[in-house]
């Protein structure tokens, strides 16, 4: 982990409730997975080339939903109110500041209406996505849907790689299975049918992603992609960009790490779609590393937590600010002007020298 994220890290862990600690830092099973997101990055090194720079670079990168300034989105994370009492209020406005997108989750305990206003009163331009699980009952998804577009999001992101709940060991250990009282998932509020939890289902199925892409003209990305053959079907199916993710490390631990996972990926998507990396995000490295293996930009979620939970929205603004300056500085070494000049050939398994190329 960089060492001034890892430096927030610690001052959110001194914070925070011990039970919500771990809340966010755990993972699924015994965390093999956790702990690969980052430990793969660390497998990884990039090959500079020289003598192909700029006095300055041009980080920005545009995506089905919105324009970013660096190319790091603000992944979805459930309950910021948890790390500070403004919640995804702070996180909004701070992302909106730095430029880039947050990816709202169904699990806000701010809702949705609210969370874009947030943001659009730092820039009335911000674009905010709102991200999902489909439903096993289409009205419910449907008003989730009116609601998102109600506000004012730009995109959409359906999380598919929750069929059951990860079995999360500390928060059984701790008893943590609901809120503290006062709190709530805002978004789950009034729903077709009395519903007030997210259902996961493992019957939920491409059927449903049809259906929900029946509801919205907005673009509609695919979030929990691991395997080639499903990006190719997401693509058929209109999807408007793939987020290879793991969720974290909080759903299967026999998974591989994202990073491991995104060359494939790309690969079968063949430019059709851009591609996000979302899963052991540390520093500006991994965002070069990511983006030379063919990322258009990568989901931030956890040091996101720890810049909320150690200091509100100037924590988040504070790791946004690092991402952005440690990506550059990486980027200047690489040679690079901007992101498209971070290519596969740059990246080479540490120790070996030998190009990265097939990931």
């Amino acid at each position: 982990m960089s060492t001034r994220l890892a430096e927030l890290h610690e001052r959110a862990r001194a914070v925070l409730d011990p039970v919500h600690y771990d809340y966010y830092a755990g993972g699924v099973g015994d965390e093999v997975v956790l702990a690969e997101n980052e430990a793969a990055f660390r497998r990884l090194a990039l090959l500079p080339r020289v003598l192909r720079g700029r006095e300055t670079r041009d980080l920005a990168v545009d995506l089905p939903g919105g324009r970013l300034d660096l190319p790091v989105l603000v992944a979805p994370t459930a309950f910021h109110r948890l790390a500070h009492p403004e919640g995804e209020l702070a996180t909004a406005r701070a992302a909106a500041a730095a430029g880039t997108v947050l990816v709202s989750g169904v699990a806000s305990t701010v809702a949705i209406g609210e969370v874009v206003a947030a943001a659009r009163s730092v820039d009335p331009g911000a674009s905010v996505w709102f991200q999902l699980y489909p439903q096993p009952d289409d009205a419910v998804t449907a008003c989730l849907v009116e609601r998102a577009e109600r506000a004012g999001c730009t995109a959409l992101v359906v999380t598919a790689d929750s069929p059951v709940f990860g079995r999360h060991r500390r928060d059984a250990e701790h008893g943590f299975h609901d809120l503290p009282a006062g709190l709530a998932a805002e978004n789950m509020r009034d729903l077709p049918g009395g519903v007030r939890d997210i259902v996961m289902s493992p019957a939920v199925s491409w059927e449903h992603l049809d259906r929900l892409r029946e509801l919205t003209s907005l673009p509609l990305w695919l979030k929990g992609v691991l395997h080639p053959r499903d990006a190719v079907l997401a693509v058929r199916r209109g999807a408007a960009g793939i987020v290879v993710s793991n969720h974290g490390g909080r759903q299967s631990d026999l998974a591989p790490a994202a990073v491991e996972a995104l060359p494939a990926v790309v690969d079968a998507v063949a430019g059709r779609v851009p591609v996000v990396l979302d899963g052991g995000v540390r520093g500006g490295g991994d965002v070069a590393v990511a983006l030379a293996l063919g990322a258009a930009a990568v989901g931030v979620g956890r040091p996101v937590l720890w810049g909320l939970a150690a200091d509100g929205e100037a924590g988040v603004a504070g790791v946004l600010a690092v991402l952005r300056d440690e990506f550059d500085h990486v980027l200047a070494l690489c040679g690079g002007r901007d992101p498209a000049d971070l290519t596969r050939d740059l990246v080479v398994a540490r120790g070996t020298g030998v190009c990265a190329r097939c990931g």
